[in-house]
């Protein structure tokens, strides 16, 4: 992973100590709450419904055991010992005290880490494929191009108040897309032309919330060294003519889409003139230099399959279904990667302990090379695990409430904070997910019905990826009470989509069995190779809903 050298170090701390000045001019009625609001904002700083909220940034999802032992020694001396990973790969602290905060910026930084730009109308922390350098289908390891970004954006003069929040994902798998590219203001397939050169395709205009869309193609082919110029074309023109008087208009989207892609396209291109041959054009030299960060780890010789793992395959249920929904496999003969679910029953999905993140940095030193990865899923995972360690880590993951088998089936839940802590939600997010999850507790049911996104979101902005969901649901008030709005045939895949909402919402009681007449429909009308998604593109909603209506 990417490690700091002395210029990055000193940049960091000297953030914190202005920051540490900024904090208690404001304590001490010298700023106004105008004035200290973008501050703390692009420090990582919210004010949630009983709390302040400190959102941690986790580039691209990479986390060392020495990072992940320092979240946990913080969320015990600052906040209530424990963190929530978010759908953007970070973490956040619910509990912390506003005049304190320095301090927990100054103990990030002895590790490397910091919360700049998590929040505030800047660019933020960009994402990618959890599984990013492991698995066979991508065409190039995709966080070198990740750290590119985050170095070019981070303090970017220009860019340090936009008309809105802005987010980037980059993608390099070529069968699927792992990192949602689609729903982002700027999306970055990593692909090869013809000629077999090494590029992107950029889509742009793309985001959820109160507008859900789906980003639209920019430029089929840009060319590797262009990476940088290329976006910062697309934030240039973003920033000239997106909406300032309108927060709900402000996002990129609504320009793309106000302006149309050819006339977008245009003005992309006007500016990329200018600046394609810039400082910020990749030399080969700095391209190589940031691989160098993400070297392939000293894997050893091993064979592709294990005796003792195969027995106990055979005779133990349990530990086949872990691998059938927690392993995924490696690029590497006698490797695997394996999700560590934060999705077991009763726990908010994506919170984790401090006595788990402890639990987790000993078992990345013990079996993936001393790191973890976060996925915009809100589970972690162990990149590289020796297939021979594998009884060994599920034994292990038991302990510590890791091995809950469900990933990728409906009870793995994307699920944001909501009315619990979030200011903003209009109804809560964790009692509906622990209410399904409590419906469906028939593991072999659940994996009969296959793959399944269910996404919960409190609110309008979509923390909960709700919209993207192939089954959605939407906190919503009515009058005061909290209901629930239900949408399907959502995906944040390379055919993504956006879900189609059911009709009117439901209270809080309904909603599990609500959630049971939606499956059983799909149940009944499924063909034999169809999972949930297919099946809801090919028959539509209509069925769906006479059954839950009638």
């Amino acid at each position: 992973m990417y490690v700091y050298n002395d210029y990055d170090q000193q940049l960091v701390n000297d953030r914190v100590e202005q920051f540490r000045e900024q904090t208690q001019r404001y304590l001490a009625g010298e700023l106004e709450e105008s004035e200290f609001l973008p501050l703390r904002l692009q420090n990582g700083l919210y004010v949630q419904r009983h709390a302040p909220m400190l959102r941690i940034a986790i580039p691209y999802g990479m986390l060392s055991s020495l990072q992940l032992r320092k979240l946990a020694d913080i969320a015990d001396e600052y906040d209530r010992s424990y963190g929530h990973f978010s759908t953007r790969q970070n973490i956040q602290l619910n509990w912390p005290e506003l005049e304190r905060v320095p301090d927990i910026l100054a103990e990030l930084a002895t590790v490397q880490m910091h919360a700049i730009q998590t929040s505030g109308n800047c660019i933020r922390n960009t994402t990618t494929d959890q599984f990013a350098g492991v698995l066979a289908d991508e065409i190039v390891d995709p966080r070198p191009y990740c750290e590119l970004i985050r170095q070019w954006s981070t303090f970017h003069p220009e860019f340090a108040f936009l008309p809105r929040k802005f987010k980037i994902a980059v993608n390099s798998a070529e069968s699927t897309d792992r990192a949602a590219t689609r729903v982002h203001d700027i999306g970055v397939q990593i692909i090869r032309n013809n000629a077999g050169e090494l590029g992107y395709r950029i889509y742009a205009g793309g985001g959820l919330g109160r507008t859900p869309v789906i980003g639209q193609v920019v430029s089929e082919f840009v060319p590797e060294k262009h990476l940088l110029t290329y976006l910062e074309a697309i934030v240039r023109v973003y920033n000239q003519h997106g909406r300032r008087d309108n927060k709900f208009k402000a996002r990129i989207k609504i320009l793309v889409r106000a302006m149309g892609i050819e006339k977008f396209r245009e003005k992309v291109e006007a500016e990329w003139a200018h600046l394609k041959d810039n400082d910020s054009t990749l030399t080969g030299n700095e391209i190589k230099r940031m691989q160098a960060h993400f070297s392939e780890p000293d894997y050893a010789d091993l064979p592709a399959t294990d005796p003792a793992v195969e027995q106990l395959k055979a005779d133990s249920k349990g530990f086949r279904n872990w691998l059938e929904r927690n392993a995924t496999a490696h690029r590497v003969p006698g490797y695997t990667a394996i999700t560590l679910s934060l999705k077991k029953t009763g726990v908010a999905p994506g919170d984790i302990t401090s006595k788990q993140m402890r639990a987790a940095a000993d078992l990345a030193e013990r079996y993936s090379f001393g790191e973890t990865r976060v996925s915009h899923f809100q589970n972690l995972i162990l990149a590289d695990v020796r297939v021979s360690d594998l009884p060994a880590l599920w034994e292990e993951a038991k302990a510590n409430g890791f091995a809950t088998p469900n990933i990728g089936t409906l009870t793995d839940i994307i699920c944001c904070p909501g009315g619990d802590f979030c200011s903003l939600a209009n109804a809560k997010s964790i009692p509906i997910a622990e209410q399904i999850q409590r419906q469906f507790d028939d593991l072999d049911y659940v994996y009969d019905l296959g793959n399944l996104d269910l996404n919960i979101s409190g609110c309008m902005n979509a923390c909960g990826h709700h919209h993207v969901g192939n089954i959605g649901i939407l906190g919503v008030d009515k009058k005061g009470a909290e209901f629930y709005q239900i949408s399907l045939g959502g995906d944040s895949g390379l055919d993504a989509s956006l879900g189609k909402i059911l009709g009117p919402s439901f209270n809080a009681e309904e909603v599990p069995s609500v959630i049971e007449k939606i499956i059983n429909v799909y149940v009944k009308e499924r063909t034999e190779e169809e999972e949930f998604i297919d099946t809801v593109r090919r028959i539509g909603i209509q069925p769906f809903k006479e059954q839950v209506y009638a």
